[in-house]
């Protein structure tokens, strides 16, 4: 059975390449940027007395992004939040190859339009490196999340990882990956 290569690696592969180059005229292949990675993380602040929403919250996650979550660890006590290290703390999904690729692609062009109001992301997201960050408030925007069976609304941190060298790199990239960011005020 041959593998299926998911569309928005198609459309790297074919148009975006080649315009990257076009506009930053990269003389090495190996400079044009690409994926490395995404990481989805999701933090669960009750878990501390009710270990059980650990679960739900790492199941919603695998149910997202189609892989297992790996449970996080508090590397650091904080006796304000009455927090030790080594508590289980959230979940967290690394996403690389086409499963990264099917997620993206699903995220852009499903689950950013259905987010109420939404006008495209913050272009003050890029950490400097090429790397964006973004927040979600809720996971009932994901349309595998049953509405009816979550039992609290929790946010999520997604990060997209680049071989951008700049953020300028980076933001070109992603637009044409389908990154729907705001428009530049003029």
């Amino acid at each position: 059975m041959p593998a299926t290569v998911s569309r928005l690696r198609e459309r790297y592969m074919g148009d975006i390449r080649k315009s990257l180059i076009e506009k930053f005229g990269y003389t090495n292949v190996h400079q044009i940027p690409k994926l490395q990675k995404v990481v989805i993380n999701m933090s669960v602040g009750e878990a501390l007395q009710n270990p059980k929403v650990l679960d739900a919250a790492a199941k919603e996650l695998e149910v997202i992004s189609g892989q297992k979550a790996v449970i996080a660890k508090a590397k650091k006590s904080i006796a304000a939040f009455k927090l030790r290290e080594g508590v289980n703390i959230g979940a967290k999904v690394t996403l690389r190859g086409d499963r990264m690729y099917v997620f993206l692609d699903k995220f852009f062009n499903i689950v950013l339009p259905r987010i109420r109001d939404f006008r495209g992301l913050a272009r003050k997201s890029f950490d400097g490196r090429g790397n964006y960050n973004l927040g979600l408030r809720e996971q009932t925007v994901f349309p595998e999340i049953n509405y009816d069976k979550v039992d609290k609304l929790r946010g999520m941190d997604i990060v997209i990882v680049t071989t951008a060298k700049s953020d300028e790199e980076a933001s070109e990239f992603l637009q044409q990956m389908g990154l729907p960011l705001q428009k530049e005020r003029s």
